[in-house]
């Protein structure tokens, strides 16, 4: 199946600026499985949430929305609960929710008679100061990349994501960061890119997110099972915070973005 393939198209589609690099990977058939995509932000809602099932990999690169299902989120810390509604098919979106540091919440499923769930914390916020630029030389080529530079809090731990979009256009690398050796420092953080050129002059948005452990685990398994990292794994499906064998993630993480220009 082309699980990652259709994970991260997915995740393009629900604009949650993940750059995700696209892989294509050798996978045996097998049944078709249900991808849940799902947010919520420190951003003000709607939140989405998108359903598909899986294709074979030699079938069309085209993946079935899934429709019909009941869809809540439940703020767990405040005790609020959002029941979705399908704008179109396969996306479904809040109506009273609001993503606020600090507090869980748990996503939950309904479908074909099969109900999966998810919980996520979203962490409290960290601000991307400023994003400077460094060249490296590569292939006789000076080639520029972002650099986001900001204060890590000490004495909790803090997973990171990070988006990039040049000239509008995404970047499809996995940008992830952890401060297990690096709790409490400034960190300047450079995102290298491996598909994509900046040029001096090229308007870009960076993106920074506070995710929970369990978010970064599922790209940090991504990232290094296609390659995008310094070790490829065997085939497999990143593990998912989501229960009953869907695949996919639900995440609630805070957002902090940036608009600069390349020198």
């Amino acid at each position: 199946m082309k699980v990652w393939v259709q994970i991260i198209i997915l995740a393009f589609i629900l604009n949650f600026c993940q750059c995700k690099k696209v892989i294509q990977v050798n996978l045996n058939d097998t049944a078709p499985q249900l991808v849940i995509i799902g947010e919520v932000t420190s951003n003000p809602g709607p939140y989405t949430v998108t359903l598909s099932g899986t294709v074979n990999f030699s079938a069309d690169n085209v993946f079935p929305p899934v429709s019909g299902a009941f869809i809540t989120i439940k703020d767990s810390t405040k005790g609020l609960t959002d029941t979705l509604t399908e704008v179109t098919a396969g996306h479904y979106t809040t109506h009273i929710l609001s993503g606020i540091p600090g507090d869980a919440y748990l996503l939950t499923v309904e479908v074909s008679g099969k109900i999966y769930s998810a919980l996520s914390v979203m962490p409290q916020p960290v601000s991307l100061d400023s994003v400077t630029f460094i060249e490296n030389g590569a292939f006789g080529t000076n080639l520029i990349n972002p650099v986001v530079n900001f204060q890590d809090p000490a004495g909790i731990p803090n997973y990171y994501e990070f988006t990039e979009t040049v000239n509008s256009r995404p970047i499809n690398n996995i940008f992830i960061f952890d401060d297990r050796l690096s709790d409490g420092k400034y960190i300047r953080q450079p995102l290298f890119n491996d598909s994509a050129y900046i040029q001096t002059g090229n308007e870009l948005v960076i993106g920074m997110y506070g995710i929970d452990e369990n978010v970064f685990n599922y790209f940090n398994e991504l990232q290094n099972a296609t390659g995008n990292g310094f070790q490829t794994l065997a085939p497999a499906n990143p593990s998912t915070n989501i229960s009953n064998g869907a695949l996919g993630y639900f995440s609630a993480h805070t957002v902090d973005d940036r608009e600069v220009i390349a020198y």
